[in-house]
C-alpha cells in the first residue's frame, strides 16, 4: 500500500498513539507510512529514545524496515510529553496494556484509566480518544464521564473505542490491510473522526462495522474466546483419540471439509498461549459474573483447563521416552515464545514446559531464535543455547515446543547424529512424522497413536503414519 495522498475534503487529522509496546508502536509507524503525521507517547524513555532511533524494541518481522521508512519521511515523532501530544493531536489513540490483575482474573485497568485521564486534563479542544486496548464491556461509557469531567474542553472531548485484532508475526499486514475495522461511537463526530483517521484503509475496501461502543469492547474478546474455544475444543478431541487409540490429526483433517467448521485453528498441540488470549478469556469470564450473567461463559473456564492440560500432558509424553524419571534426564526444549514470528513469552506454553520439565530434574536445554533473551529473564535457572545444534547435541530427548520453520527444515537424519537418543515429542505436530521414523527416531504426538496404518482420506492410498 503506498504512502496516502489526501483522501478528505480537509487536511489530515494529526494522530498520537499513547503507549509504543506491541500494538502502539506498529500503529504508529503503520499509521506514518499510510501519510499521517504521528505522535508516539509513552511513559518509559528508554523506549521512546529506542525507537526514535530507528529500533524496535520487540521482534515482529517486516515492522522495523517500517520505521525508518516512517522516520525518513518525517511524519513520525516520538515524545515523553503529555502536554505535546494534548496540543498536537487531533484523534489520539489509547494502546497501553490490560495485563490480568495480580489474585484474580479480572483485567487490570490502571494503565488505562491513566493513559486517559492524563491525557484528557490538557486538552482544551475538540478532539476525539480512541480506546484501543481490550477492556471489560461498559469501559468506555465509565470513561467517557471520567474524561469529559477533567478535561477543560468538556464534553467537546469525545471517546470512542476501536478494538485492535493483530496477530503476532503478522502484525504490519494486518494494521495495513485489516480484515474489518470496527468503530463504537455515540456520535456521527466520532464516526467521521475515525473514517478520517483510518481514510487510506478504508479506500481500499476494508469493510467497516460501526456499532455502540459496549459492542465494539466486546468483539475483541468474543473473537479471542471463540478461537481459544476452537483450539481447546480440537485438543479435548486428543484426549479422547488418546484413550482411544484413534488419530487426532486425521480427526481434524476429516472436520475441515465441512464447510460449517472449516481447517483454521482446528490444529491439535500445546495449545494456545501470548498475551491476549489466556487472560482475555478469564478477564471476559469475570466480567460476566459481575454482569449476572456467568452461566452463558461458564464454558470459558473449561476451554481454559483443556489448554493447561496440554502443557501437563506433553511433560508426561517427555517423561514417558525417557524411561518413567526425568531426574537427571537431558531434553532439548525446541521453542520458547507463545508461537513462532514472536519473541513474546508471556503465558507461553512452550516455555511453561521447559519449567515443568526442570522442576522434574530434567537438565534443560532451550532454543528460541528470538525468545531466548526474554525467557531467561523470565527463567534464569534454565540453560538457553545459541544454536539448534549446540540444544540438541546429547539431548536423551527432544521436545518440539514452538513451530518455528527452522525446526520444521530441520533433517531428522542430521540431528540424529548428535542427540544421545534419538527421541522426539512433536508438541505442535509440526515436523514430518514418517521422515523422523525413518531416520530411526521414536516419535511420539499429543492425541496419536504410537504407530499407526491409515488411509490417506483424498486418495484412500494406504500410508504408514508416525505416530
Amino acid at each position: 500500500m503506498e504512502p496516502a495522498q489526501n483522501v478528505l475534503t480537509g487536511p489530515l487529522p494529526r494522530l498520537t498513539v499513547i503507549g509504543t509496546g506491541y500494538l502502539g508502536a506498529t500503529h504508529a509507524i503503520c499509521m506514518a507510512v499510510l501519510g499521517y503525521e504521528v505522535l508516539g507517547v509513552d511513559v518509559d524513555p528508554d523506549k521512546i529514545a529506542r525507537l526514535a532511533a530507528g529500533d524496535v524494541p520487540f521482534f515482529e518481522p517486516g515492522l522495523p524496515e517500517k520505521l525508518r521508512e516512517a522516520l525518513d519521511y518525517g511524519r513520525l515523532r516520538f515524545t515523553t510529553d503529555f502536554d505535546e501530544a494534548a496540543a498536537f493531536g487531533d484523534v489520539h489513540f489509547i494502546c497501553v496494556g490490560t495485563p490480568q490483575l495480580a489474585g484474580s482474573h479480572a483485567a487490570d485497568l490502571r494503565y488505562v484509566e491513566s493513559a486517559f485521564t492524563e491525557l484528557a486534563k490538557r486538552i482544551d479542544r475538540r478532539a476525539l480518544l480512541v480506546g484501543k486496548s481490550t477492556v471489560p464491556i461498559g469501559t468506555a461509557a465509565r470513561l467517557t464521564t471520567i474524561v469529559q469531567e477533567v478535561s477543560p474542553a468538556g464534553t467537546d472531548l469525545e471517546l470512542a473505542w476501536n478494538p485492535e485484532f493483530l496477530r503476532e508475526g503478522f502484525a504490519v499486514e494486518d494494521t495495513l490491510r485489516p480484515d474489518r475495522l470496527v468503530f463504537g461511537v455515540a456520535s456521527d463526530y466520532a464516526e467521521r473522526a475515525l473514517r478520517d483517521a483510518f481514510a487510506p484503509i478504508i479506500a481500499e475496501g476494508t469493510p467497516v462495522v460501526v456499532a455502540d461502543t459496549a459492542t465494539a469492547e466486546l468483539v475483541k474478546v468474543a473473537a479471542n474466546s471463540f478461537l481459544a474455544t476452537k483450539i481447546s475444543y480440537i485438543n479435548a478431541m486428543a484426549e479422547v483419540c488418546e484413550a482411544t487409540g484413534a488419530d487426532v490429526n486425521l480427526l481434524a483433517k476429516a472436520l475441515s471439509f465441512d464447510d460449517r467448521i472449516g481447517a483454521r485453528f482446528l490444529k491439535p498441540g500445546l495449545g494456545f498461549g501470548g498475551g491476549c488470549l489466556p487472560k482475555d478469556i478469564r478477564a471476559f469470564r469475570h466480567r460476566a459474573e459481575e454482569l449476572g450473567v456467568g452461566a452463558a461463559v461458564r464454558f470459558l473456564d473449561e476451554v481454559d483447563q483443556i489448554n493447561l492440560r496440554r502443557r501437563a500432558r506433553t511433560v508426561d509424553l517427555v517423561r514417558e521416552l525417557a524411561g518413567g524419571s526425568l531426574l537427571g534426564v537431558r531434553v532439548a526444549a525446541l521453542g520458547a515464545a507463545f508461537k513462532p514470528n514472536s519473541d513474546d513469552v508471556r503465558d507461553a506454553p512452550a516455555l511453561d514446559v521447559a519449567r515443568m520439565l526442570y522442576l522434574e530434574g530434567a537438565l534443560v536445554s532451550v532454543y528460541d531464535p528470538e525468545a531466548n533473551d526474554n525467557a531467561h529473564r523470565l527463567y534464569p535457572d534454565l540453560e538457553y543455547a545459541d544454536t539448534l545444534g549446540k540444544c540438541v547435541r546429547g539431548a536423551e530427548v527432544t521436545v518440539l515446543l514452538t513451530e518455528w520453520e527452522q525446526f520444521r527444515r530441520a533433517d531428522p537424519t542430521l540431528l540424529g547424529e548428535i542427540v544421545a537418543e534419538k527421541k522426539i515429542v512433536d508438541g505442535r505436530h509440526a515436523l514430518d512424522a514418517t521422515a523422523y521414523r525413518r531416520a530411526g527416531w521414536e516419535y511420539r504426538a499429543l492425541g496419536r497413536p504410537v504407530v499407526a496404518e491409515t488411509f490417506d482420506l483424498g486418495t484412500h492410498e494406504k500410508d504408514s503414519v508416525a505416530a
